[in-house]
């Protein structure tokens, strides 16, 4: 009826003037302040800056000749890392231990035993990598809006301290983040609660006013939400189980609109 219609684009313009109103008085109405930030796979485009590099010292090196698929050298390395990942993780594994066996084991599944090349892949591989600079869709643009809306953020990572600095720097993140706490300074790693306590500190942040963003659901969302905070699970592949308490983005440019209504 005309009636229904009249009614409802009455309630449409009220939702958006809301809305606008809340982007107007953001800083005044919201809860959330601060904005914790995962750098690899969530900003930082992990996958594809790694690959480019492997890429290229397998060709520099010659592993070329000695193996004929990259992308067969390329999933046994991954398999690899992600299993002595978790290692260190739970403290299992020294960082030069990570850093060597990775492809010390990718290596031994081709046959190739040789210590110069495994070395020379190793530091290569730590040089070249950091300095790569793709980044997920919409990660300046999404930055550039929530700071605009007057978020302070910060990143907290469990990766190498000497290289997160790097790729802060040369993907042009950095002017970004008020703070950057990566887990080897503290000796934990997250999804311990103790690194949670450290950045919110340093940030001089209260855990109901701050929300963790990345793309592992235990160790950075449930690890978040044990130390007080909210948690938002980025996962543009959508394969994760959202955690209890906790919303799940896609891409990052629903950010702004999400933490406008985060309680």
């Amino acid at each position: 009826s005309q009636k229904s219609v009249s009614t409802h684009r009455i309630r449409h313009v009220l939702e958006f003037i809301h809305y606008d109103i809340a982007r107007i008085h953001l800083p005044l109405m919201r809860n959330i302040q601060h904005l914790f930030f995962d750098l690899d796979r969530t900003l930082w485009d992990f996958e594809k800056n790694s690959e480019i590099a492997l890429h290229l010292l397998f060709h520099d090196l010659g592993l070329n000749q000695k193996i004929t698929d990259f992308s067969a050298f390329h999933k046994t390395y991954k398999e690899q890392n992600a299993a002595l990942w978790k290692l260190y993780g739970k403290g299992e594994l020294k960082k030069e231990e990570l850093r060597f066996l990775r492809f010390e084991i990718t290596l031994e599944a081709f046959g190739i035993h040789d210590r110069t090349i495994i070395d020379e892949l190793s530091d290569g591989y730590v040089e070249i990598s950091p300095r790569q600079t793709a980044l997920h869709k919409g990660a300046i643009e999404t930055l550039e809006q929530l700071k605009n809306d007057g978020y302070l953020m910060h990143i907290i990572t469990n990766g190498f301290k000497e290289v997160q600095y790097i790729k802060l720097e040369n993907s042009g993140l950095a002017p970004f983040f008020e703070t950057v706490v990566c887990s080897e300074e503290l000796g934990k790693n997250k999804p311990a609660p103790e690194i949670f306590y450290h950045s919110l500190n340093k940030a001089g942040a209260k855990n109901h006013h701050s929300v963790m963003i990345g793309d592992d659901p235990e160790v950075d969302v449930v690890g978040a939400i044990n130390a007080g905070m909210k948690g938002i699970l980025f996962d543009p592949c959508d394969v994760h189980r959202t955690p209890q308490s906790a919303l799940k983005i896609k891409e990052l440019s629903e950010l702004a609109d999400i933490l406008i209504w985060l309680k």
